[in-house]
C-alpha cells in the first residue's frame, strides 16, 4: 500500500480545498516545489499533484510547476487536473509525468476511456470522484448519475482498468476519516485495485486501510492512500505513515 501525498495548485501556489469547494480554499506557505522535496526527503516514491485551475477550466495550466516538481526534485509525479484530450495528456507524459489522472472526461465520453487506455496504457489512471454515491465532475460542480457500483465502475473494469483513485468529496480535507464502507462496497461488487483518497488525519487512518489493502496477487483492495492536509497541517508524520503502510498485515 502506498502512501503518496499530495500536492494541490491553484496559481502555482500549494492549497488544499474543503469538500472540494473553491470558495474553502486553505493555503499553505510552502512553495510546490519545495513540498516536494519534503516529501521525498521523507520518504514519498511517488507524488499526487493536482492542477485545479485546470479542473475549473478543462485545460491543464500548472504544467510548468509539475514539469519544475519533476526535473527538480527527481521523484515521479501523477498529474490530473483539465485532462481532457490526448494532446494535454502527451504533453504531461513528455515533461516527464509518471501517469496522468483522467477524470471528467471518462465519464461524459466512455469511448475516451478504450482510447487512452489503448494508447497510453499504464501512463494514465482514472479517478472517481464520488459524492453520495455519484460520480462528481467539472471541478466537481456537476455529477453523473449513473450508478457507480453497478454501471461505473464495472464499465471501467470491462475497458482494462484494473486501478483507479476513488476520491470520497464529503471527507476530501475534511481530516475527518477515509470511508470505509464505501471501499467495502467497492470491493463486494468490482475486481479493483483503489488508490484511496480523503479524509486522512492520523496514523489511525492508515492502520484502518491497510486492513483493507490488496495484497499480493489479489486484484482487489487499497493499493494506495493519497495524504494531503493532515501533513501540511502536521496531524500525520509522513515516515511513519509509510512505515505502518509496509507492515506485514495479517488481518483479513
Amino acid at each position: 500500500m502506498k502512501i503518496i501525498p499530495a500536492i494541490d495548485l491553484i496559481n502555482g501556489k500549494t492549497v488544499r480545498l474543503e469538500q472540494g469547494k473553491y470558495d474553502r480554499k486553505l493555503s499553505y506557505d510552502i512553495d510546490p516545489v519545495d513540498a516536494a522535496r519534503k516529501w521525498k526527503s521523507m520518504g514519498a516514491e511517488l507524488l499526487h499533484v493536482i492542477d485545479l485551475d485546470g479542473a475549473k477550466e478543462g485545460k491543464p495550466v500548472n504544467l510548468n510547476v509539475v514539469e519544475k516538481i519533476v526535473k527538480e526534485v527527481g521523484v515521479p509525479v501523477e498529474v490530473g487536473g483539465g485532462f481532457r484530450n490526448t494532446g494535454d495528456i502527451q504533453k504531461a507524459i513528455d515533461i516527464g509525468a509518471f501517469r496522468v489522472i483522467i477524470g471528467s472526461r471518462a465519464f461524459e465520453d466512455r469511448s475516451f476511456v478504450g482510447k487512452c487506455m489503448k494508447e497510453f496504457g499504464d501512463k494514465v489512471i482514472f479517478s472517481v470522484d464520488v459524492i453520495d454515491l455519484k460520480a462528481s465532475v467539472h471541478g466537481w460542480m456537476e455529477t453523473i448519475d449513473d450508478d457507480i457500483y453497478k454501471k461505473l465502475l464495472p464499465f471501467f473494469l470491462s475497458n482494462g482498468v484494473k486501478e483507479m483513485i476513488y476520491t470520497d468529496i464529503k471527507s476530501d480535507g475534511m481530516l475527518s476519516g477515509p470511508n470505509i464502507e464505501a471501499l467495502k462496497s467497492i470491493f463486494e461488487h468490482v475486481d479493483l485495485k483503489i488508490v484511496s483518497a480523503g479524509g486522512i488525519k492520523d496514523i489511525e487512518h492508515i492502520r484502518q486501510l491497510k486492513k483493507i489493502e490488496a495484497k499480493p496477487g489479489q486484484s482487489r483492495g487499497v493499493s494506495g492512500v493519497i495524504i494531503g492536509r493532515a501533513l501540511y497541517e502536521g496531524t500525520i508524520d509522513l515516515k511513519e505513515a509509510i512505515d505502518v503502510s509496509k507492515e506485514n498485515n495479517t488481518v483479513s
